[in-house]
């Protein structure tokens, strides 16, 4: 996306150029594919980012992914994956102790090692893949990356292949990703590992000429080949090559998953119905919880409970878009979130509730619980 802010930047950029012509002679280049994922971590210290809006934090570290083999894109990436391929005619499509499990459209991660030994090693995955972690929880096996941007998606054209890194921080896609990982304990000495992704975009707001007068940040539908992306890397990073854990995340999909329904006895009384067991319902609320804006602080997957924070944007009492309370330096969206359970219970074989209830354990029989139970069913339906 080329808006505002983007155009702003692109004229910095050619000014740069224009002042450095006479020393600098070059060929044209072709674009790169932007079939890329690269957050590369820079480390360098920066003077003010014109990619972010006044109020977006930026770290001293400019985040970015980084691909775990060394590859500088995507599409090296399967380069080597096919080289690989075409000299080992018989390739293995997994290694005992690590699968990939699907269920629908669903994708997950199994290891046949303990939660506690398979912790620090997901922690170092991320960290080396480029991203700073805002959620940090041995205990409850549950991580959460800072918002960090594909600047792979930046196309390698002309401007860029001059002036090189040096004007890396005018270049910006619009747009910011961050991920969850929640490791389950399944049985004892087996793991679950899930990895979801939320996204962000920058966006123009406009005057009554339809100019761009500023931007604002808004969320944007989650991008499942993302995952499977980090699923994949994830793999090779526990003991995987290449070629078994592409193999494995490629494997064709199953089914779509039963449909969730919203069903309301009363103004606010409500609950979801599930057509799936236990397990099923169980895992897919996790994940929708994951993708939307809750904040997963403990489970008990014994008694079927979450429990969530839940911040609503109404009660930032935002103007310039939700995302941008989250960059924000001035961000109390944590003072004013609420919590609660999200109560998951078996009611047959292939039949499953899904409740809302306050702190206190008391159904949440109230606005804010029939919202909540919406935005679940969204996410459960898709």
């Amino acid at each position: 996306m080329i808006n505002f802010m983007q155009s702003l930047r692109r004229y910095c950029a050619a000014s740069l150029i224009l002042a450095t012509a006479t020393f600098v002679l070059v060929g044209c280049k072709t674009v790169t594919s932007n079939d890329t994922v690269d957050y590369k971590s820079a480390g360098a210290v920066r003077g003010p980012n014109l990619s972010y809006p006044p109020d977006l934090i930026t770290s001293q570290a400019d985040r970015r992914y980084i691909v775990q083999d060394g590859s500088a894109t995507m599409s090296e990436y399967n380069a080597a994956v096919k080289k690989s391929v075409q000299t080992r005619k018989n390739v293995m499509t997994g290694i005992p102790g690590m699968r990939i499990a699907r269920d629908g459209e669903r994708r997950w991660l199994v290891v046949e090692k303990p939660a506690p030994e398979l912790y620090p090693q997901v922690k170092d995955f991320w960290q080396e893949n480029g991203f700073l972690l805002v959620t940090d929880s041995p205990s409850t096996g549950i991580m959460e990356t800072d918002w960090a941007e594909n600047r792979a998606k930046i196309s390698q054209d002309f401007i860029r292949s001059i002036v090189g890194s040096a004007l890396d921080s005018i270049y910006d896609t619009g747009e910011r990703d961050k991920y969850k990982t929640r490791l389950e304990v399944s049985k004892p000495g087996e793991t679950e590992i899930y990895i979801t992704q939320r996204g962000a975009i920058e966006k123009c707001t406009t005057d009554s000429t339809g100019a761009c007068i500023s931007t604002i940040w808004t969320a944007r539908p989650n991008d499942p080949e993302l995952e499977a992306v980090f699923l994949a890397r994830l793999m090779e990073r526990l003991g995987m090559t290449q070629e078994q854990a592409k193999a494995q995340v490629a494997a064709p999909l199953g089914p779509k998953t039963p449909k969730a329904k919203l069903v309301q006895e009363g103004v606010n009384t409500a609950h979801i119905v599930i057509a799936a067991s236990f397990d099923r319902a169980w895992r897919d609320t996790g994940l929708a919880l994951d993708r939307s804006n809750f904040t997963v602080e403990d489970r008990n997957r014994t008694n079927g409970v979450y429990y969530v924070r839940y911040v609503n944007p109404k009660d930032l009492g935002d103007t310039k878009g939700f995302f941008t309370n989250l960059f924000s330096s001035k961000d109390d969206s944590s003072l004013k979130a609420k919590k609660y359970s999200v109560v998951v219970k078996s009611t047959g074989e292939n039949s499953a509730s899904v409740y809302v209830q306050d702190a206190d354990g008391k159904p949440e029989n109230t606005a804010a619980g029939l919202q909540l139970l919406t935005l679940l069913t969204e996410q459960l339906s898709r």
